[in-house]
């Protein structure tokens, strides 16, 4: 936190002409020595402050010396707040938002009241999955190992990772780690984790960031042609973009694109009823129809 609190620090002394120690102390919620070490932190940094006693006395910048006031904009505070806020969304506290009522003290125009941009990434599992980010957090700052049963397709599997990044992507979360096991950094996906562990300490090691594309991390095997009833068009457009197909003369939409598997292929054309039909791979419509006939014979006698 030291760092935020003399990020705070500076944003204040940007907005007001001078402060005093006491009130740094009470804003920040920390002794005034602590404040006294932030300010030589700060001078050591290259921001040339000024200290003065007496009755009129206080903090401030030197004079002739201006960072531009103009550092971080209205807009700029605004879209730092939104930013802040989806972080609070994950874990039903206030806490950033709190952070960023420090940085803009002394400058209430900054912040508007009402927000037009509004970020929620907490999920419909925020009562399991809140206190697991916290959790994992709170084991990539101190360095610890976390283990876990993974939940796969291929089956469950007892895991040892050496955590680095939390990630928010797909609409999901994600630990990016270093897997003992595996030897090599995978992403697992927070809401496959059970009976998660922090464990012993690790030293650091040179991490790379993960290739999130679709791509690197599910490569297309397959390229997957089907006839799509127009009243489905909604979900090609949401889940493959309105590229994906094109339109028939009779109103059927003509469907192409990649996929990694063939049980993702199956699944994502048996969940349209009757309303979608597998032209290619023609290989495949065989298995279409087997999963079918197995799911009409286990209603058939209901």
């Amino acid at each position: 936190m030291k760092l935020d609190r003399m990020i705070g620090i500076l944003a204040i002394l940007l907005q007001q002409e001078k402060v005093t120690a006491p009130y740094l102390a009470e804003k920040f919620e920390v002794s005034r020595r602590t404040i006294n070490r932030d300010i030589e932190a700060l001078c050591m940094a290259g921001i040339p402050l000024v200290t003065e006693q007496g009755a009129k006395g206080g903090i401030s910048i030197m004079e002739g010396y201006r960072i531009d006031r103009t550092l971080l904009t209205r807009l700029d505070m605004q879209a730092i707040l939104a930013g802040l806020r989806s972080l609070d969304s994950v874990s039903g506290t206030s806490r950033y938002a709190q952070l960023m009522e420090k940085l803009s003290a002394g400058s209430s125009g900054l912040l508007a009241g009402d927000s037009h941009i509004l970020i929620d990434l907490s999920s419909w599992y925020r009562e399991s999955l809140a206190p697991k980010i916290e959790q994992i957090h709170s084991a990539i700052l101190m360095a610890r190992q976390l283990s876990f049963t993974y939940c796969a397709p291929a089956g469950e599997s007892g895991r040892n990772i050496e955590p680095y990044h939390l990630i928010f992507q797909w609409s999901s979360w994600y630990v990016w780690g270093f897997c003992l096991t595996r030897q090599d950094f995978r992403l697992f996906k927070l809401n496959r984790m059970t009976e998660l562990q922090v464990g012993d300490a690790f030293e650091k090691r040179p991490v790379p960031l993960p290739e999130l594309s679709r791509r690197k991390l599910f490569p297309f095997r397959y390229q997957v042609k089907a006839r799509v009833q127009p009243a489905y068009r909604w979900r090609l457009v949401e889940d493959f973009g309105p590229d994906s197909f094109t339109e028939e003369p009779d109103g059927t939409l003509l469907f192409s694109s990649g996929f990694a598997d063939q049980t993702s292929i199956i699944g994502w054309i048996v969940s349209f009823g009757g309303g979608a039909e597998l032209l290619e791979p023609k290989e495949l419509q065989k298995e279409v129809r087997k999963f079918a006939e197995k799911i009409w014979r286990q209603y058939e006698k209901t």
